[in-house]
């Protein structure tokens, strides 16, 4: 099996690509990257021996290296690739336009045109907006996204959905939770914690800090990519979830009891505009269709967390300081022009 991967040096494509060379030996892999600030080649460092990996340096909205990659031949491509933090997003949208809703639709050109290829789409719960009290989404819920990240993806999708309608492109539809565990870039919620907390620096918790979000650990979204990769019928749209949302603070307050820090370095700060209160979704569909369950409880996820963090303690200073942001250039040569086919 040959498999394109779109921001495989981000978090979850990272991890994803790890997942599937540690799980399946019959494949060759291409990891497509451009390489922003959230794309971190130390991520896949010790795989650039791997025979069945390669690495190609490039941007999803470039046609004519798309084109080129594609003549390669593949048997599926899974999307990371994307502009992924809702602060970003409210500072300035237009990265958010470019790459999650332009960028998408390029590949998808390329994609259309490739014989037998399925498009997995990687998306997130927050195209839905915030989930009632009590409530969860369905895969059938009307979608309600409330910060530009948000539209943008549910923009994605409309998209992927429509060149599956016009043109006939295989396609399955991934809506996700808030991941968390090793190589996430340390501006998100989890890897913050820890890192401050690490340093005995306040924490900054939005508003009251009672959002809910539902945590799982991206091991168990890796399995689930994978299990749509072989099973899902074409055109499949899946919710994945632990089930469990839990609010913010209790995530912070969970950390510090296990780093043993005080939660005076808890800061509550203002909340940013439009932030959903709550988010929750139904995964019994991929459950009973694919037969997908999360391995691990929040409770073995973060400690599992925690624990790589701290045993990787330079990979986080790399990834703070910004030092991580040169080492494709200073250790990687080969283009899209030289990668192995």
């Amino acid at each position: 099996m040959k498999i394109l991967i779109t921001g495989g040096a981000g978090f979850i494509g990272s991890n994803f690509i790890r997942y599937l060379l540690a799980s399946r030996k019959d494949i060759q892999l291409v990891n497509f990257d451009k390489f922003t600030y959230a794309g971190n080649a130390e991520n896949l460092a010790d795989l650039s021996k791997d025979p069945r990996y390669a690495l190609v340096r490039g941007d999803i909205c470039d046609a004519p290296a798309l084109k080129s990659l594609f003549a390669a031949g593949f048997d599926v491509l899974v999307h990371f690739a994307a502009e992924t933090h809702v602060d970003r997003s409210i500072e300035n949208v237009s990265p958010f336009l470019q790459t999650n809703i332009l960028g998408t639709q390029c590949l998808l050109e390329s994609a259309r045109r490739a014989p037998k290829l399925r498009f997995i789409h990687i998306s997130t719960d927050e195209v839905y907006g915030s989930a009632p009290a009590g409530g969860t989404f369905t895969e059938v819920s009307a979608l309600d996204p409330q910060s530009p990240y948000a539209a943008s993806k549910a923009a994605a999708e409309h998209f992927v959905r429509a060149y599956g309608n016009t043109y006939g492109l295989d396609f399955v539809i991934l809506r996700c939770t808030n991941n968390y565990g090793p190589y996430q870039f340390p501006e998100k919620f989890i890897p913050l914690i820890l890192a401050n907390a690490g340093d005995n620096k306040s924490i900054p918790v939005y508003g009251d800090g009672m959002q809910e979000r539902d945590w799982l650990f991206v091991e168990d979204f890796c399995s689930a990519i994978s299990l749509a990769m072989d099973k899902a019928r074409p055109g499949s749209l899946y919710n994945v979830s632990a089930g469990s949302p839990q609010p913010n603070l209790h995530i912070v307050r969970a950390i510090l009891q296990i780093l043993g820090k005080p939660d005076f370095l808890i800061q509550h700060v203002q909340d940013r505009p439009g932030h959903d209160r709550r988010y929750a979704i139904d995964s019994s569909k991929i459950r009973t269709e694919l037969g997908w369950g999360p391995s691990f409880t929040f409770e073995e996820g973060l400690r599992k967390t925690i624990a790589w963090y701290q045993e990787n303690r330079e990979w986080l200073d790399h990834a703070r300081s910004g030092e991580y942001s040169s080492y494709y250039d200073r250790h990687y040569t080969y283009r899209s022009e030289t990668f192995r086919t």
